[in-house]
């Protein structure tokens, strides 16, 4: 709970000027979702009053997000919801179903499940739905009906009907995204509002020559109402209900981060999934949008001077007020402008440049391209998906091809590899050999194959040591494979030692209990101890290999 000591002047001011930002995209986005004006306006009311009380990010505005509302849109119409009535049975099931697992990961302690999605995953996707997103968007600058969901298809239906695009509403969209992208540019001018109104203003006499408006809002709460799929649906609705709850996961908790790191503080991210779940649920059961911690509003939040959370109750109260004094002249925003300010919105992840890193690191650059390439070609839900999938394969394919180093002394304690620096000299008779990655049971087998070859290549090997700082833990696989590598060794009377065992890797050894590997050769913390023999914490024997 709130004291009176612990409001600022800052949330107030903060909380006024969001309002003018989060109103209308709320509004945009429950078109994007293909849901009723009104679902917008009720998730950002869940989203605000919800994180306020239990979130912990002092900058977090939980509200609708383009994202999210356009994966809900795919998920309706795959789960063939025609009739608007039935989509926003089906959403409302979604948005809650996507709550309660944010819920059940909070009660896990999942905190850290977004890191599933790799970061080039979540930069191309995120490039990919935007440049999406302003496609589907384009119809209603143009005021052209369309049928086609695919990319491709809808461009060609786009780009077919020219001769019927609406001049008026063309111009309209334009004038729209012009003064949005030039107002940006000038501080503390809320360029979405002051669009807004002036669309307002216009709206009768851009009604007259055929622009459509919003149109009515209806924000009297309704008792939860579901309409329940049919048996064939339950799979898919979870589904969709996971992959909505790890966009707007992984969306949420970089901002939320960003904000920290810039701040110096700490994150919970247990407990945000916990208010994140909370919001979703109070949506989902008032027909709302799914809400996330969305970059735009949370980077607004912090550019306005917040001070608390108290910022986004604030925003509420204002948006309240806007709401009930002047819906009338809400529901006159021309339809044109509510495009302009998602495809303005959406434009922040159409930047190229957010690619360059990875292409002059010379890392993940696939990864990114394939993210956007799937998102195209496949709908966001599977794209998102085939792009995870991609990302995980890549690392799998990157740890499964064996990487093995072999060891020289440099200077009086470290041992390098002797292929970065010639001039290490390797001990006489000893044979150190490092994994470069950790062992697995997609790299064990080959590795250790690698390493037989390494000693049949060497004469008069009487110790091989094996350097395994880079395994963490060791899996079936990869025991069963020392195993045998050390009793190959033993039976070409070559002696094995395991230097800089990590506590899980040395506890599934010692469970493994191989003759050939006893306690004693599993207790060396360097590679200088295994060199001269003497374990950690024993007494350095006479250097006789040296």
């Amino acid at each position: 709970m709130y004291r009176v000591s612990d409001l600022h002047p800052g949330d107030a001011l903060a909380g006024v000027s969001l309002a003018g930002l989060l109103l209308p995209e709320a509004v945009a986005y429950s078109g994007l979702a293909n849901l009723p004006p009104q679902a917008g306006v009720i998730g950002l009311f869940a989203g605000l009053v919800s994180y306020a009380l239990i979130g912990r990010s002092r900058y977090a505005i939980v509200s609708a997000t383009s994202s999210s509302a356009a994966v809900l849109a795919a998920a309706t119409l795959a789960l063939g919801a025609n009739a608007a009535t039935q989509r926003v049975a089906f959403a409302s099931i979604l948005v809650c179903a996507t709550g309660i697992a944010f819920l059940l990961a909070a009660n896990a302690r999942l905190g850290a499940m977004s890191n599933l999605i790799a970061r080039p995953v979540l930069r191309g996707f995120s490039f990919g739905l935007a440049l999406v997103i302003a496609v589907k968007q384009w119809p209603h600058i143009v005021a052209v009906h369309t049928h086609g969901t695919n990319f491709f298809a809808l461009l060609g239906e786009i780009f077919g009907h020219v001769d019927a695009w609406q001049p008026t509403s063309l111009a309209v969209g334009v004038a729209a995204l012009l003064g949005l992208f030039i107002g940006q540019r000038i501080p503390r001018v809320p360029a979405v509002l002051v669009v807004m109104v002036a669309g307002i203003a216009a709206a009768p006499w851009l009604a007259s020559r055929g622009v459509l408006l919003t149109g009515p809002i209806h924000l009297a709460l309704e008792l939860p109402a579901f309409a329940m799929p049919a048996n064939g649906q339950w799979l898919p609705m979870v589904e969709y209900a996971l992959a909505l709850m790890f966009i707007l996961y992984a969306e949420s908790y970089s901002s939320i981060r960003t904000c920290a790191l810039r701040h110096d503080e700490t994150t919970q991210p247990n407990r945000d999934l916990m208010a994140l779940g909370l919001a979703n649920v109070v949506s989902g059961a008032f027909h709302g949008t799914p809400v996330g911690a969305g970059y735009s509003g949370t980077s607004a939040n912090e550019a306005a001077g917040a001070q608390s959370r108290a910022a986004g109750l604030y925003a509420a109260a204002t948006i309240l007020a806007l709401v009930l004094l002047f819906l009338p002249w809400i529901e006159r925003i021309p339809d044109p402008i509510l495009a302009a300010i998602i495809i303005h919105a959406v434009s922040k992840s159409l930047r190229v440049g957010v690619f360059r890193p990875y292409f002059r690191w010379q890392r993940d650059r696939l990864v990114t391209l394939i993210a956007v390439v799937a998102v195209i070609a496949f709908g966001m839900l599977d794209g998102l998906l085939a792009a995870i999938a991609f990302s995980l394969a890549m690392l799998l394919h990157s740890l499964a091809s064996p990487r093995l180093s072999v060891l020289g002394r440099m200077g009086a304690h470290d041992f390098v590899s002797v292929a970065r620096f010639p001039q290490a000299t390797c001990p006489p008779g000893i044979l150190i050999l490092r994994p470069e990655e950790p062992l697995f049971f997609a790299n064990a087998d080959p590795l250790l194959a690698m390493a037989r070859q390494r000693v049949s290549q060497q004469r008069d090997v009487r110790f091989v040591i094996f350097s395994l700082e880079e395994s963490p833990d060791l899996d079936g696989t990869a025991l069963e494979s020392l195993g045998e590598f050390a009793a190959w060794l033993a039976a070409h009377k070559i002696e094995m030692r395991v230097a800089r065992l990590k506590d899980a890797s040395r506890d599934a050894l010692l469970r493994a209990g191989f003759p050939q590997l006893p306690a004693s050769e599993l207790d060396y913390h360097s590679v200088d101890d295994a060199v001269s023999g003497s374990p950690a914490g024993a007494p350095a024997p006479p250097a006789t290999l040296r």
